[in-house]
């Protein structure tokens, strides 16, 4: 990556998306802060510009097609191209999830829109951007609780946790992730899946023993991978019983 690079992270205003932002700009890149609420987005840029980034908001809805497409053209226009795609707009579903056998449908849906189906739309209106860099990175961040292997792991820390929506969202994000790998396989575009670890931000009321800067750690890892790094792969923060909370290994992580 050089200092021109071009990275547009989805969910960028606030948690781990904002540090994501702040960590590649730190690095050189123009960043592209990804956020539905306009208002949010421009207080994010402004916040990382008072920090030193080239930061740009750019309104995107990842669960809206036309505001998808929207900011793609927009980014053709300015831009060109596109060299690092973070998808990390994310929705847990609340503790209106349930159990499995309560689940709601209506949060079930609304869950896999934003985590699943806006990863899609957003890939898809980006991959041109995409190829139009010399080696494109894309990242979607995916969470330890998709891992069906560590979820039914007895004596796991995932083992307590009994929810469709965000699990289930997760583990098919990774698939998701592996798909588009194997399609772009012998192209210079790696793609592959970040696990942040349990970080505190909004989206779990800030109960997390890790920092959004810890979590963004893999997926700038990801993002600024060189020529030999893996592509199909699930990186990030180790959980397994011999590393502690506040260990900060990393290394590939089972599906």
């Amino acid at each position: 990556m050089t200092a021109t690079s071009l990275a547009l992270i989805t969910g960028a205003n606030k948690g781990i998306g904002f540090e994501v932002a702040r960590q590649l700009g730190a690095l050189g890149m123009t960043v592209l802060v990804g956020a539905r609420d306009h208002e949010r987005g421009a207080v994010a840029e402004r916040n990382l510009r008072d920090l030193g980034v080239d930061a740009h908001h750019i309104a995107l809805d990842v669960t809206d097609q036309a505001s998808v497409d929207h900011s793609a053209e927009q980014i053709a226009a300015e831009h060109g191209h596109l060299d690092v795609l973070v998808n990390n707009a994310g929705i847990t579903g609340g503790p209106e999830s349930g159990r499995p056998s309560q689940t709601p449908l209506a949060i079930l849906r609304r869950v896999y829109e934003t985590n699943v189906f806006g990863v899609v739309a957003v890939t898809n209106a980006m991959l041109p951007l995409l190829r139009q860099a010399p080696a494109a990175r894309i990242v979607n961040v995916s969470s330890e609780v998709g891992s069906v292997q560590a979820t039914l792991d007895r004596d796991g820390p995932l083992w307590p946790m009994t929810s469709i929506p965000y699990p289930s969202s997760k583990t098919a994000l990774n698939m998701v992730t592996a798909q588009y790998a194997k399609e772009l396989w012998d192209t210079p575009i790696k793609v592959n899946a970040a696990n942040p670890g349990y970080c505190a931000t909004d989206l779990n009321n800030h109960s997390g023993f890790r920092s959004p800067e810890e979590g963004a750690e893999a997926i700038v890892y990801l993002a600024t991978l060189p020529e030999d790094g893996p592509t199909g792969s699930f990186y990030g923060h180790l959980w397994v019983a011999d590393v502690g909370p506040d260990d900060p290994q990393y290394g590939r992580l089972p599906w």
